[in-house]
């Protein structure tokens, strides 16, 4: 008993001091793989051991602690945390306990994806908020009004009378993760650990500018009303969507079992592809009426669960740190690992991003590195373990010349990446190459990455131009294992195709700095012809709407350099297409200066009808605003509805768009 008592003292301390680090400090010194081993190891000796639970336990907690920085505010409701399971196995018992009580085995959950961000209760009272406050401990939170206020997809005032609390989470998008990590790194500052800790510390910022300027994001998904008239969860979504708050679509009603296990099986895969990030799924007994009859515990309801996904941590030594060179001259970082088996899969190499990342994780060749697969799919180095062993490592020191031409390696200020700047360079050269070819670009079937690397390595090709004077090659290239007469000419016609393609997969494919295929659709449309652009100026460039200034410096750049104006001339000598052919912009009276929003669940990708509008002159916004003239919607079009109908924004469906453009429709 008193190794027991001792083991439980033990977890005790190290849970409080990583819910410190995590709730309050916004730096956790663990993963949270590690925190749920240690936290299930504790709730298993206090179910052993029942009398030994104290009230200050870890397990009896509901969720962190308070910062002093901010006022204290006292939840009207308490908000209860989760119960955790890892497994279908354990999805299974748990619906086996709520069957107890429904009576029935297929019972109809709401799944939502668990955000993995911070919680937030946020207060109106009639239409306008009032106070908005962290989780904090469940029962007493952090007033952060001000700093929410600042937050775009919040909104300040909302269409009802009498008070109403919403619930929700506040997150931190990837690419805005990345932006503040990069800077952090260029000012040597510490890193946050993970999108979650990035957002809380942003949100416990006292300075609300800073706040406003990270960007941070919001989905809502639990609503309490003083007459609660909302049946189900389902039902409370959209009346939080009616409200204007945003809520997100990838949840999704389950009616059974197997509904529920092809949403975890679904979103096991799609997670790691969204722009935020989760750490599992929640499901809730959708019927509210349910709610009660279920019951709760101290600290969690009966009637929800949260499967998290199961992300598992091994620890490996780190043998090298090696470059490599993208095809714009960028060059990233590798981690060579003792291979290791993790998710079902042996690895043996990682990814490190960029010099200023390895720096930040003090890691060393030879050191123990602790790895788990992001999204179960890609390896990455979490930290380093520094021991005795790793104080006697050398420290890391990054590339000064390119791995591949020995070139000297430049970063530019105010970015974290290093460049080799030699358009010579062979790594460059190849990467350029099949960039070229693929096919968001010029799609050329048949020119695969092996394809190319072969046809590199045989100096066959050395530019994007000796790709049109491959027929030429006909005898040495028929000589390749694999690759016979028919292979040859469905190449040799693919890449003749290519030459018709329009102008905008052209720029896209000279892969010039900053210019992606949405860029390149814009600069194409406005110049029609490649010289055209070529002839243009800075200041004509950034006065383009989607064109900023690093675009625009970087167009400029690439066009005053000699080789890129050869380039240019040689693809149009070789009967390359360099005008924009797509359908121009008309002032027909079609869809010419219009500003199309596009919401909702479509019969077609928003995509497909994002190129149908802007085929015939439309342009197609993300946001809206009193400039938006027509929202096209879809199924669950969400709080874009809403916020259209109060700015008086003209509402249409797929089949009045039809009816707008008549042939056009294409």
């Amino acid at each position: 008993m008193k190794e027991v008592i001792s083991q439980i003292k033990a977890m005790k301390e190290k849970l409080n001091k990583w819910a410190k680090e995590y709730y309050v400090l916004d730096s956790p010194s663990v993963d949270d793989t590690e925190y749920d081993f240690v936290m299930n190891e504790l709730k298993e000796l206090e179910r052993q051991y029942p009398e030994l639970i104290t009230e200050d336990s870890p397990t009896q907690k509901v969720g962190g602690t308070i910062s002093e920085k901010f006022s204290k505010y006292k939840h009207e409701k308490p908000m209860l945390s989760l119960g955790d399971i890892f497994s279908w196995e354990e999805f299974l018992y748990f619906n086996k306990q709520v069957s107890k009580v429904t009576g029935t085995e297929d019972n109809e959950y709401f799944a939502e994806l668990k955000i993995d961000g911070l919680s937030i209760s946020l207060n109106y009272n009639n239409g306008k908020l009032v106070t908005a406050a962290t989780r904090g401990d469940g029962v007493i939170g952090e007033n952060v009004t001000t700093n929410v206020k600042t937050i775009k997809s919040i909104p300040n005032t909302i269409d009802f009378k009498g008070k109403v609390e919403v619930r929700g989470e506040i997150f931190l998008p990837k690419k805005e993760f990345k932006k503040i990590n990069d800077q952090k790194m260029l000012d040597g500052e510490q890193l946050f650990a993970n999108p979650r800790n990035a957002a809380a510390g942003t949100l416990r910022q006292l300075d609300s500018s800073i706040v406003a300027k990270r960007n941070l994001d919001s989905y809502l998904y639990y609503l309490i009303e003083d007459e609660k008239v909302i049946k189900s969860q389902e039902d409370s979504l959209k009346e939080i969507s009616r409200l204007g708050l945003k809520i997100n679509n990838e949840s999704r009603l389950c009616k059974t079992l197997e509904d529920v296990k092809k949403y975890i099986d679904e979103y096991t895969i799609k997670r790691e592809f969204l722009d935020y990030e989760i750490d599992g799924i929640v499901f809730k007994i959708n019927d509210f009426d349910l709610h009660e009859k279920i019951g709760y515990t101290a600290k969690t309801p009966k009637w929800a669960i949260a499967y998290k996904f199961p992300a598992e941590v091994k620890e490996t030594k780190l043998l090298d740190i090696f470059p490599t060179v993208g095809r714009t001259g960028k060059i990233t970082y590798n981690a060579k690992l003792e291979p290791i088996k993790i998710a079902g899969t042996v690895v043996s190499a990682a990814t490190l991003n960029n010099a200023e990342m390895i720096k930040a994780k003090e890691l060393k060749i030879g050191a123990t590195v602790k790895v788990k697969k992001a999204g179960d799919i890609i390896p990455e180095v979490i930290s380093v373990i520094k021991n005795e062993e790793y104080d006697k490592l050398p420290v890391w020191s990054k590339n000064e010349n390119c791995p591949n031409c020995e070139s000297l390696l430049e970063k530019n200020d105010g970015e974290v990446d290093q460049f080799c700047v030699n358009f010579s360079c062979p790594a460059q050269i190849l990467r350029s190459i099949e960039h070229f070819a693929s096919k968001p670009a010029m799609d050329i079937v048949g020119m695969g990455g092996r394809t190319i690397e072969k046809l590199f390595e045989e100096n066959i090709i050395n530019t994007i131009t000796d790709i049109y004077k491959l027929k030429d090659k006909k005898d040495q290239i028929l000589t390749f294992d694999k690759f016979g007469q028919k292979t040859f000419d469905n190449l040799i016609e693919s890449i003749e195709n290519s030459k018709t393609r329009s102008l905008e997969k052209v720029l896209f494919g000279l892969g010039i700095r900053h210019i992606g295929s949405k860029a390149a659709n814009i600069l194409a449309k406005k110049f029609d012809d490649i010289y055209n652009l070529f002839s243009a100026s800075y200041d004509e460039l950034i006065l383009i709407d989607g064109v900023g200034e690093k675009l625009s410096q970087s167009l400029v750049d690439w066009f005053e350099i000699e080789e890129n104006k050869n380039l240019i001339n040689e693809l149009d000598d070789l009967g390359i297409n360099l005008k924009y052919t797509g359908n121009k912009t008309s002032t027909d009276g079609s869809l010419f200066g219009l500003n199309f929003v596009i919401t909702g669940t479509l019969n077609l990708s928003r995509d497909d009808y994002a190129k149908i509008i802007e085929n015939n002159g439309g342009n197609v916004i993300s946001s809206l605003s009193k400039k938006t003239n027509y929202l096209l919607v879809g199924e669950n079009p969400g709080s874009k509805l809403d916020k259209a109908n109060k700015l008086g924004v003209k509402i249409i469906s797929t089949n009045e768009l039809k009816e707008m453009l008549g042939e056009k429709y294409v």
